[in-house]
């Protein structure tokens, strides 16, 4: 059975993306590397459940999902992943983290100038290049 993973490319006025990183685990992939939020699907969930619930649960963040846009699906080594985007406005500070050890905001620059885990790096710059300027200010 193949295996399917969603995340998401939360995006604020800015033109800045929200990540987290990851917990300094040996047992876990890509231990202390920056990633999109995201997680593995459940048996019988869609990938837009999913992503909903992984937001929920890692963020604390009731996306509304009329404004979770897909964007890509791609193969990956461990089977599918689908990519969403949506805007936001979180202020992470107010934000309860369950999972990683802190979130961040990210310019394209920045993003494309740190390694990212998973594939998320080329994820990033593909959604960029399709990416207009006055995109974050569109709501």
């Amino acid at each position: 059975m193949t295996r399917e993973g969603t995340q998401i490319i939360l995006l604020n006025d800015r033109r800045e993306v929200l990540m987290y990183l990851r917990d300094d685990f040996a047992h876990i992939p890509f231990p202390n590397k920056w990633a999109l939020l995201g997680g593995m699907l459940e048996e019988g969930e869609e990938p837009k459940q999913c992503i909903l619930r992984e937001i929920e649960e890692e963020i604390g963040v009731e996306l509304n999902p009329d404004q979770v846009e897909h964007f890509v699906t791609h193969e990956r080594d461990f089977g599918i992943e689908h990519t969403f985007f949506a805007h936001t406005d979180i202020e992470i500070e107010e934000v309860e983290l369950t999972e990683g050890q802190r979130l961040g905001w990210f310019t394209e620059h920045e993003a494309a100038t740190t390694e990212l885990a998973y594939a998320d790096n080329a994820v990033l710059a593909e959604f960029f290049v399709g990416l207009p300027d006055s995109a974050a200010a569109e709501r």
